[in-house]
């Protein structure tokens, strides 16, 4: 495979690391030779982890896509709210653009990146990662193998942990849809999307219901303070207190990636810092979040295939579990856990399959997403995650946002047509 090259627009915790360091494992295929990133610091050791020359780093997307065309692609990893202005001018620069999920925080947003990759021609592919999962690809194989009949309906739960879910939506950058992007799609587009995908077909109805029911001031006791770390009086029996939960040992491993956002400097003093200053170290009870934190999504196909979807804060499983019904047998699993079973009514027979375990996040999706992308980059594979599958995907979680908000069911063909017609 013919090396590619790429720039990087935006260097946080996913460009950086989950995405960006697939280029350090595979050399020979992927180089990034310029990135844009306001934080000094983590422009400063995107440069120093790649070679990049101080002439190609910039402390902005315009002031990197002002210079002529510097690489194949461009992979945009910016806050959700930043991704169309870079990915618009991305792809009228001539670059083949990998774009980080949510593609943009409005219905019409995401029509206008649709709308431009094809009027420009280029590639333009959605870290939909889920795709890309052994986990997810094991089972859309079954069904398509008739292991269980004719799909009839899927339930499928998006267990977010208690500790994510306070970390990135109670405190963090997507607490609040008016500064980033309603839960259900900056968290859950990647559960629409793999719904649509095992259905198969075009969804026709979506209800949702679902709100904020804990994290709030009315559930705050009076002599709370604003932080965890100004004498919390309930500090040894709280739960989400910020003082214990980023400080070994942790409630899970897979908090240990998000503590770079707490604070880049990862030595207990600088993150203690952190949490005296910064976001993270606030109480749950007294932020300004409007994030729901249980919502629940229907969804109907055209081909008559049923999806429930559950969103819940309220575990301590950071886990998607799914069972999938069909006219012969069910299939169920567990991704994190990489196990996928099957029972069919005719046999009687359970038969589980054991997927190989991956270092690298979602499951290994992080890293296929990477090799996928590179792969169509030399003209070989299929783009799983298109401008226009991701769009109708996004729609999915924009018209569960309405359905939740006005308590209705939403006509998905008549939403898509009265976005896509704007």
């Amino acid at each position: 495979m013919q090396q590619k090259t790429m720039v990087l627009i935006g260097a946080g915790n996913r460009g950086m690391y989950a995405y960006a360091s697939y280029a350090l494992r595979h050399p020979n295929e992927l180089r990034f030779v310029a990135v844009a990133e306001p934080d000094a610091r983590r422009r400063e050791e995107f440069c120093r982890l790649h070679g990049i020359a101080p002439q190609n780093a910039f402390s902005s997307w315009e002031q990197l896509l002002a210079q002529p065309r510097l690489a194949d692609a461009a992979l945009i990893a910016t806050q959700d709210q930043m991704h169309t202005g870079p990915a618009l001018e991305a792809l009228e620069k001539g670059y083949d653009v990998l774009l980080e999920k949510p593609m943009a925080v409005t219905p019409e947003e995401c029509a206008a990146i649709q709308k431009k990759t094809e009027q420009t021609g280029r590639l333009l592919a959605v870290c939909h990662v889920l795709r890309y999962t052994r986990f997810f690809s094991q089972i859309r194989q079954l069904l398509q193998q008739g292991v269980i009949g004719r799909l009839v309906n899927i339930e499928h739960s998006e267990n977010v942990a208690y500790w994510h879910f306070t970390h990135s939506y109670v405190r963090g950058p997507w607490r609040n849809s008016r500064e980033a992007s309603p839960v259900i799609l900056a968290k859950c587009c990647h559960d629409m999307d793999i719904l649509q995908w095992l259905a198969d077909s075009r969804c026709k109805e979506v209800y949702s219901t679902g709100d904020l029911c804990h994290f709030s001031a009315q559930n705050a006791k009076p002599d709370l303070p604003a932080r965890c770390t100004d004498g919390c009086p309930d500090a040894d029996s709280c739960p989400f207190n910020a003082a214990r939960i980023y400080f070994e040992p942790y409630p899970d491993p897979a908090l240990v990636p998000l503590i770079r956002m707490v604070s880049f400097d990862p030595s207990p003093e600088a993150r203690m810092e952190a949490l005296r200053t910064g976001p993270y170290g606030r109480c749950v009870y007294r932020c300004d979040n409007d994030a729901a934190d249980c919502q629940l999504v229907n969804l109907t196909f055209e081909n008559g295939v049923r999806a429930s979807f559950t969103m819940s804060a309220f575990t301590n499983e950071n886990v998607r579990r799914i069972r999938l019904m069909g006219t012969d047998g069910e299939i169920r699993g567990v991704m994190e856990e990489n196990w996928v079973e099957y029972y069919q009514f005719s046999t009687g027979r359970t038969v589980r399959i054991e997927l190989p375990q991956s270092d690298f996040g979602h499951s290994g999706g992080d890293d296929e997403l990477m090799r996928g992308f590179v792969r169509l980059l030399n003209g070989e594979g299929e783009n799983r995650t298109s401008a226009r599958m991701s769009t109708e995907s996004h729609l999915i979680s924009f018209a569960a946002e309405t359905s939740r908000m006005e308590k209705r069911a939403v006509d998905f063909e008549q939403y898509v047509r009265h976005v896509m017609e704007k």
